[in-house]
């Protein structure tokens, strides 16, 4: 969606929201220190959902990457809290997933709708440990393929450690990537 693409090179926007476990969350990426994934979805509990859900999960367990460069992965629905918990508990997600229940969030990162405007977007977002966009990806039907674009992403950043410091990337020249970048994801 052009809208959310828009903000690939600008600062993340910060919210507040409340999470599935009925607190009130401060998503601030520019504070977070690192890495940030925010994927926004149409509803908990849908097969589609379940699925993308879950690739962030899997993937926050088992690919190095994830646990190297200590990704903050951050989930966002229009859905309740008990929706949202019931989702979370039944799913075993270990990260916060938010209620959006007024569309606020959505409003802020541009996402609109998908599917010809039947239902909320599939949209999401990689920001660097700085708070900056750097690559928006928006598919509503390959719900796998999110956390395959963000984890070609995170493959671009530089590990941490002394050889980090003299990568260029270390310079704050991080590539501006969007879902074209990506190529088919499959």
């Amino acid at each position: 969606m052009a809208g959310s693409k828009s903000l690939i090179g600008q600062a993340a926007p910060a919210v507040t929201l409340v999470s599935a476990t009925g607190e009130q969350f401060e998503l601030d990426p520019s504070s977070a220190g690192r890495p940030t994934v925010i994927f926004f979805f149409p509803a908990a509990e849908t097969y589609g959902c379940t699925k993308e859900a879950c690739s962030f999960r899997d993937a926050l367990s088992s690919n190095e990457l994830y646990k190297t460069l200590n990704v903050q992965i951050v989930g966002i629905s229009g859905d309740a809290v008990a929706k949202q918990k019931t989702f979370v508990d039944a799913q075993g997600l270990p990260f916060p997933m938010l209620c959006d229940t007024e569309g606020e969030a959505r409003k802020a990162y541009l996402v609109g709708k998908g599917l010809l405007g039947l239902v909320e977007a599939r949209v999401t977002f990689c920001v660097d440990k700085d708070g900056i966009v750097r690559s928006v990806f928006d598919s509503s039907l390959q719900f796998a393929a999110h956390e395959k674009a963000v984890a070609k992403w995170l493959a671009t950043l530089p590990k941490p450690g002394p050889a980090a410091e003299s990568d260029a990337f270390a310079e704050g020249a991080e590539p501006q990537l969007d879902s074209e970048s990506f190529g088919p994801v499959t």
